[in-house]
């Protein structure tokens, strides 16, 4: 491994105020690095470990949560692991905690699950734990987020005959059953049936050994892993939610990676860009006036400047985007266009609304999450300065991530009034069904409109295999986009993953949802 070099002293960034500044000298006083001469909280420290810099704390290590960006980012395949794992790059579905997977008839699949495995308290895995973290996550009561993102609440019907054999039997075929065990981690039989846990035990690499709530959390290396050893023998993650501040930590030495970064936040070459899969939207409550006449969510459409706000807020780390998944996801139909910007046309929409009674001026809520990417906040007011000259009353409001989600998940919050919710949605499956059975089916735990016409063509594409399916699939989001316009789409977006010198990883589609700490090496 390469020197780490000694800290610099801390300089106040271009463009910035004396108080931002003073901000990121006291980031760096308060973390874990960089303080004092000689100081050993280095990406590898005294013990080893690697600091790892978040934009914000996981609000839970809950395994079924995993499909929630800030808590899969810590948990999956590092604390916890699925039965299979999905290859980012190719799509080729691997053995993990199963070994084998076969069809037995065309609503029952069989897998064999791996030998010799140990749970981080001692005990033994075997088929019986698989069976029951599925029965624990899919269609209970504790409402998880893979439930209804990756399962679409289905009815499942989960056996396991002997120590090694799981079967799972569907109620209707699912040709890509075991794409979706692949979002489901395992947990140890007797985990909680009633609530959801904090701190998981698992089968990973690493194991949970403290979380200072507010502070940090540390992963300790298992020695009892099956797997290959990784590299660190600790993980230690913290939190900084000013993107400069984490830039300065991965060029200072502090820390090893640091997440969500922008072009701008001062990591210079240590600023790795990724493609992500992840596309920023609107997501338009077409329920509520002036939301629920077509014209004007067709006016929000033509009144956003994609284009713009990819080059002037996003300094080309994406492109505009017509559909809500990238290219790469079965389904992505590179027929479909982003809509054009027409500003012209967006007022004038806006004014047929108006004239046919819609209350235009009736005010609209666009909702973000702070953090959710960089510059999240001035995209917000370009796009409310955008739909105001439409002719729309547009009020920003920001919100932390568990107050998002109360907009995002079903249940809804309650007479919020007509919303404009800025999504990110990153389809790290590869295939639409998980989109479209989450953002576009009228039922969806993140829809909030949908018809009976597009139900069935969602329903219909779903029992496709192969190039018929990516048609279908294609036709449903083609569809929405021309009839339903529940989305006004903005963004296919690339990531930054900042990495320190001493540091070798090499991020992927999945990076952003998923940093496995398998693939984190020392450098050479």
């Amino acid at each position: 491994m390469s020197a780490i070099p000694p800290c610099p002293p801390p300089r106040a960034p271009s463009r910035r105020t004396a108080v931002a500044a003073a901000v990121l000298l006291a980031g760096l006083v308060a973390g874990t690095g960089c303080t004092v001469a000689n100081s050993d909280s280095l990406t590898g420290g005294a013990d080893g470990a690697l600091q790892i810099v978040l934009q914000q704390e996981p609000p839970t290590l809950e395994p079924c949560e995993s499909s929630l960006t800030s808590t899969g980012v810590v948990v999956r395949s590092n604390v916890t692991e699925p039965l299979i794992e999905r290859d980012p790059t190719s799509g080729a579905l691997k053995p993990l905690l199963s070994t084998g997977w076969k069809a037995t008839d065309d609503r029952t699949w069989t897998f064999t699950v791996r030998d010799g495995v140990r749970f981080h308290d001692g005990s033994a895995f075997d088929a019986k734990d698989a069976a029951y973290s599925i029965t624990r996550a899919v269609g209970s009561k504790l409402g998880c987020n893979v439930d209804g993102y990756v399962f679409a609440d289905s009815k499942l019907e989960v056996s396991a005959p002997d120590a090694r054999t799981l079967t799972v039997k569907t109620a209707e075929p699912d040709p890509i059953l075991p794409l979706r065990l692949s979002f489901l981690e395992i947990v140890p039989e007797g985990t909680n049936l009633k609530a959801k846990v904090r701190e998981p035990v698992g089968t990973g690499p690493y194991k949970i050994e403290d979380w200072d709530t507010g502070i940090s959390l540390r992963l300790g290396r298992f020695p009892g892993y099956w797997g290959t050893k990784p590299d660190y023998p600790a993980v230690r993650y913290v939190w900084r939610a000013e993107n400069s501040i984490r830039a300065a930590m991965v060029t200072s030495g502090e820390a090893g990676i640091a997440t969500g970064l922008g072009p701008e936040d001062g990591a210079g070459d240590l600023g790795v860009p990724f493609p992500n899969n992840e596309t920023t939207a609107l997501r338009m409550d077409a329920n509520v006036a002036p939301l629920n006449d077509v014209r004007v969510r067709r006016a929000i459409n033509y009144a956003i400047d994609k284009s713009g706000i990819v080059q002037s807020l996003f300094l080309k780390l994406g492109e505009p985007a017509g559909q809500l998944v990238a290219n790469g996801v079965v389904g992505h139909d590179p027929a479909i266009k982003p809509w054009p910007y027409d500003p012209a046309r967006a007022k004038a929409l806006v004014a047929e609304a108006r004239a046919a009674g819609t209350p235009v001026q009736t005010p609209i809520t666009l909702i973000a999450r702070n953090a959710q990417f960089p510059k999240v906040a001035e995209t917000a007011e370009v796009i409310q300065e955008a739909l105001g000259q439409a002719g729309l009353n547009v009020k920003i409001k920001m919100l932390d991530t568990a107050a998002h989600l109360e907009y995002q998940l079903r249940p809804f919050v309650r007479d919020a009034g007509p919303t404009l919710l800025l999504i990110m949605h990153g389809n790290q499956a590869g295939d639409a069904a998980f989109t479209t059975s989450q953002y576009l089916a009228s039922d969806g735990p993140q829809s909030q409109y949908g018809t009976p016409a597009l139900d069935a063509m969602i329903a219909q594409a779903g029992q496709k295999t192969g190039a018929e399916r990516a048609k279908a699939f294609g036709q449903v989001l083609a569809y929405q986009n021309e009839n339903i316009v529940q989305y006004a789409h903005i963004a296919h977006m690339r990531g930054l993953l900042g990495i320190a010198r001493d540091v070798r990883y090499k991020p992927d589609s999945a990076t952003t949802d998923e940093l496995r700490l398998a693939d984190v090496h020392r450098a050479k």
